[in-house]
């Protein structure tokens, strides 16, 4: 409970910073920057070489894909059934199936489950959210957007330049090695920014932004995404005897808020903005209503 109100209050101080004349616009751009190339790369370097290769470490990266999965086809289903917009369709296509699962993701999993959850968090991540973003992002972009079409060269090269990946990779490679206290006292240091860091970016970005005529769909998409995707992840945990903390990390995952990254994409393709910047907004505020009862379900 002291980390979540933590969190939240990182969360609040960035709302209120957003209202000082001395921080511009483009402060929580640098602030999620920082966090990309510095305080998430720490952290997987720090979490990642202490995980034990078993089969439950799959157990993340499979759940990531199969919510896409299911998200994707409840979003389709249901595009059909009430005769949504093509824009309407893209964007819960691209915000629905992807949750915000690094910035908010591993804050929040620190929260609820401690330092031992985010090695899991960080697979459910990078090879689950991060690597659908790239590619089936790409499709759903090529398919319902009005910018310039993704290409396999530019999927791959978003891939392989990506801090964290490259990190990711890094780590699983020294997995043997034991790093010196010089460099671990700072890599420490650094995975210690990232809460404050990406919290009073979100804090900072925060917007609700309702309109009637995106209600519907926007209450659709995010209950898909905070209640019913969670739900089948549980029960499919359940049914399958899985019980794990990789388990349950991933199902938590699973009911994180729309990723903000996927929004940009969808808003700079022309995807409604104002259903789009709604998701996102509401989405994070929803969820902290809805998370700390999916970790009581845990």
């Amino acid at each position: 409970m002291e980390n979540f109100i933590l969190t939240i209050s990182f969360l609040l101080m960035g709302m209120g910073l957003r209202r000082l004349a001395n921080f511009p616009r483009e402060t929580s751009q640098a602030l999620n920057l920082f966090a990309i190339y510095l305080s998430l790369p720490a952290l997987v370097l720090l979490k990642v070489p202490q995980l034990h290769f078993s089969a439950e470490i799959l157990v993340p990266v499979i759940m990531a894909w199969a919510m896409l999965a299911v998200s994707a086809l409840i979003i389709i289903i249901l595009g059909k059934i009430l005769d949504w917009q093509r824009e309407i369709i893209g964007v819960l296509l691209l915000l629905i199936p992807l949750g915000n699962t690094s910035f908010f993701g591993i804050p929040m999993v620190q929260a609820f489950f401690g330092e031992s959850g985010i090695p899991y968090a960080v697979l459910y991540d990078q090879l689950g959210s991060f690597l659908a973003l790239a590619t089936y992002g790409a499709v759903v972009l090529a398919l319902y957007g009005n910018g310039a079409k993704p290409t396999m060269r530019s999927v791959l090269s978003k891939v392989v330049s990506f801090p964290p990946f490259i990190t990711l990779i890094l780590a699983l490679a020294c997995r043997s090695l034991t790093f010196p206290p010089s460099l671990l006292a700072l890599l420490n240091a650094l995975a210690a920014t990232l809460v404050p860091v990406v919290m009073v970016a979100v804090g900072f970005q925060l917007s609700l932004r309702l309109s009637p005529e995106v209600l519907k769909p926007l209450g659709a998409g995010l209950m898909i995404k905070l209640a019913v995707a969670p739900l089948i992840a549980l029960l499919c945990c359940r049914l399958l005897g899985l019980g794990s903390l990789a388990a349950k990390v991933a199902v938590f995952e699973a009911g994180m808020p729309p990723m903000v990254s996927a929004g940009a994409l969808a808003i700079m393709a022309g995807l409604s903005p104002r259903l789009t910047a709604a998701l996102i907004g509401l989405g994070i505020v929803l969820s902290f209503l809805t998370l700390p009862l999916l970790a009581r379900l845990l």
